[in-house]
């Protein structure tokens, strides 16, 4: 068998993997068939004990390529899949067979079609729109110009009350040390136009919310973009005796998730009557770097804002009761007092329905809204255990999703591969 093999550490060999055959025809124990939406090229998966990781057969130099933006993207903090490592110079059958790349599979992650088939409603569609446009933003932040935004090469995750969006396939992208205004609206406007017929396709199916328009949702997430994008970038131009703007800017950026770095402040004129104010170093993730940094907790960004707001309102809970304590010892509290004590209450079986920063954000709406909908007064445990019988109970495993979720969402010509 010919073969040479590229892969992180801390990740299997693959060595047992069938190489020396075309990855259509592997029939081999560790395969799994998962939903992996619309692709043009072959996609399997296989698993490792409590791990499974994505195959995508394709020709060498773009398999690299992708492995390539993949990793950078991820260093820059981008919403991506990890790249494991990629495998080249195959043969079987005496020709040469295509590279393959290999990513880890994005736990608690679901294709878009597979969302619109659960829950066809305008709430999806608002937090879909809000996800990509955030997701655009932050790899044109960074230099990346995808050329194939589309549904289809996204993941959505639960965040909190919305949705958080991830890149997934790279191949056809292009890395610059900044884009042109030209060469953003270009991604654009082909994002506009995939996702646009994506949704015709799937409103044929009957899959889509009563009165969405496919093509009005490309111009809204145009529009979606476009407003982010010069919140965060656009020069602001205002007096000297305007200087709080400088702030205002900086709160506003701030509570669309995204820290600053520098700002940069030119006089207009030669008497500095009007100044112009620039922002540079716009980094994404504000909450969900604060959250890791205050408690060890991986979260979305939405999921780590809502946690942060929790901590703060048990702070103020304990300041009533006289137990004020430090911020660092706050934290600690609330995770092993609130939290931990919130995730205890799930029976081992329902685990891998939600990750724990998504159940503890919706155990705490369930709790409030007991008490607000049904004025009934009821500790957070208490509220947990309802909501385990009430909602966990029947929800859907999403750790994963089975064959047999996917075959029954897609029916028999599925886009599985």
């Amino acid at each position: 068998m010919a073969l040479r093999l590229f892969a992180r550490t801390g990740h299997p060999d693959f060595l047992d993997l069938p190489w020396d055959v075309p990855l259509a025809e592997w029939d081999h124990p560790r395969l799994e068939e998962i939903p992996a939406g619309l692709h043009r090229h072959v996609v399997r998966f296989v698993r490792y004990g409590e791990r499974l990781y994505v195959l995508k057969e394709l020709p060498r130099r773009y398999a690299e390529r992708e492995y390539r933006f993949l990793n950078h993207l991820k260093e820059e903090d981008v919403p991506t899949v990890e790249a494991v490592g990629v495998a080249t110079d195959r043969r079987g059958g005496g020709e040469d067979l295509e590279a393959v790349i290999i990513t880890r599979h994005l736990s608690y992650s679901l294709p878009y079609r597979l969302l619109f088939s659960r829950r066809s409603d305008p709430e999806l569609v608002e937090s879909m729109l809000d996800a990509l446009a955030h997701l655009l933003v932050r790899i044109h932040l960074v230099g990346f110009m995808w050329g194939d935004c589309s549904l289809s090469n996204t993941l959505f995750r639960r965040d909190a009350r919305e949705l958080a969006a991830y890149l997934i396939d790279t191949e056809t992208g292009e890395l610059h040390p900044s884009l042109s205004r030209g060469q953003r609206l270009y991604d654009l406007e082909l994002a506009v136009e995939r996702t646009a017929g994506e949704l015709l396709d799937l409103s044929a199916q009957g899959l889509v919310p009563d009165g969405l328009d496919p093509w009005e949702f490309g111009q809204r997430l145009e529009q979606r973009y476009l407003t982010l994008w010069g919140a965060l970038t656009d020069v602001e131009r205002f007096s000297t005796s305007e200087r709080h703007r400088i702030e205002d800017r900086l709160h506003r950026v701030n509570d669309l998730g995204y820290d600053v770095g520098e700002v940069e402040l030119v006089a207009v004129d030669g008497e500095g009557e009007e100044m112009e104010l620039t922002l540079h170093v716009v980094e994404a993730a504000r909450f969900k770097r604060l959250l890791k940094d205050r408690t060890g907790l991986d979260a979305e960004e939405r999921q780590a804002r809502f946690l942060l707001e929790d901590i703060e309102s048990y702070g103020r809970w304990l300041e009533s009761r006289g137990e004020g304590v430090s911020r660092d010892r706050l934290s600690r509290r609330w995770y092993q007092d609130v939290y931990l004590a919130v995730l205890d209450r799930v029976p081992d079986e329902l685990w891998g329905r939600r990750d724990g920063p998504q159940l503890f954000a919706e155990v705490v709406d369930h709790w409030r809204w007991i008490m607000g909908e049904r004025n009934q007064d009821m500790l957070l445990i208490e509220g947990a255990d309802d909501y385990v019988a009430e909602v966990l109970g029947r929800a859907e495993v999403e750790e994963v999703v089975s064959s047999e979720d996917a075959f029954s969402t897609f029916g028999p010509t599925s886009d599985l591969t």
